[in-house]
């Protein structure tokens, strides 16, 4: 099953990360946003692909975009039903530094749930793709796409995806209670929305996040993973929403497959602990 307007997104993602990629590895040079977190040109050239491309794909869908378009007011983005959520440069801070793990992220948004999700990785052509009964799908550069899934049950070890560049004592806690109670964990350490991704593929095996984050980090991620069978769920064990609200914060998340059997037991760890 695919959705109709997924294939010219695809496309979309592909043409934002082509106009990133000049700027990559270069003296690009970086201002600061309000909220003290760095854009580049890069960040801006992408922005205007995926804006006027997704505009021109269907001009009743309003863009929601973390670099021009946050400052909508609350009484108008209340009044939306479907809508893009994008994030056209995750992982500002790995594009300066030079590492080739940020992403671009778009999501169809329809009543405060991700109908699907697509996540390109510029630096190597890959993209992630998928919706929750949809499916989802991993194609490399001029690929087919490849059915993508979950793993329900730990490989040699308890994989848990962590971030480089973010933390808390409150994920500090969990991470030492999950090695309590699954033994020693190997840890993943990626940059972006590629941490969802890791476990779409089925190469981790949940990713908490009790640090902050904003609804274009994971919008997109979340729809490639719950079409690969995963979910990301808050605390209480609600499926996490992107409802319009006056702050773009998510709260504390978890995300891991919808199936696996110590889903109850990570849940009560990460009420215990964070």
């Amino acid at each position: 099953m695919s959705h109709p307007l997924l294939p010219a997104v695809i496309d979309l993602v592909r043409l934002a990360g082509a106009a990133i990629l000049p700027h990559w590895r270069t003296d690009v040079a970086v201002s600061e946003k309000s909220d003290a977190s760095p854009v580049t040109a890069a960040d801006l050239a992408a922005h205007r692909v995926l804006a006027d491309g997704l505009r021109a794909l269907d001009a009743s869908i309003p863009v929601l975009s973390e670099e021009e378009d946050a400052q909508i007011a609350l009484s108008e983005r209340a009044t939306w039903t479907r809508w893009w959520l994008v994030d056209p440069l995750d992982g500002t801070k790995e594009f300066i530094a030079g590492s080739e793990e940020f992403t671009v992220n778009v999501a169809l948004i329809d009543n405060g749930r991700v109908v699907f999700g697509v996540v390109g990785q510029p630096t190597n052509g890959r993209c992630y793709y998928g919706g929750a009964g949809l499916g989802a799908w991993r194609s490399e550069a001029g690929g087919e796409g490849v059915p993508i899934g979950v793993r329900n049950v730990p490989a040699a070890g308890f994989t848990v995806v962590a971030s480089r560049r973010h933390s808390s004592p409150a994920q500090e806690r969990l991470l030492s209670g999950l090695g309590a109670q699954f033994g020693e964990l190997a840890l993943a350490n990626v940059g972006s929305s590629l941490k969802f991704c890791l476990l779409a593929e089925g190469n981790a095996d949940c990713y908490p996040r009790l640090a902050p984050t904003s609804q274009w980090d994971t919008a997109a991620a979340q729809g490639v993973l719950e079409g690969a069978g995963g979910e990301v769920l808050d605390l209480s064990g609600t499926a996490l929403d992107y409802a319009a609200r006056e702050s773009y914060l998510n709260p504390s998340f978890l995300a891991l497959p919808a199936r696996a059997a110590w889903r109850g037991a990570l849940l009560t760890l990460a009420r215990e602990l964070a």
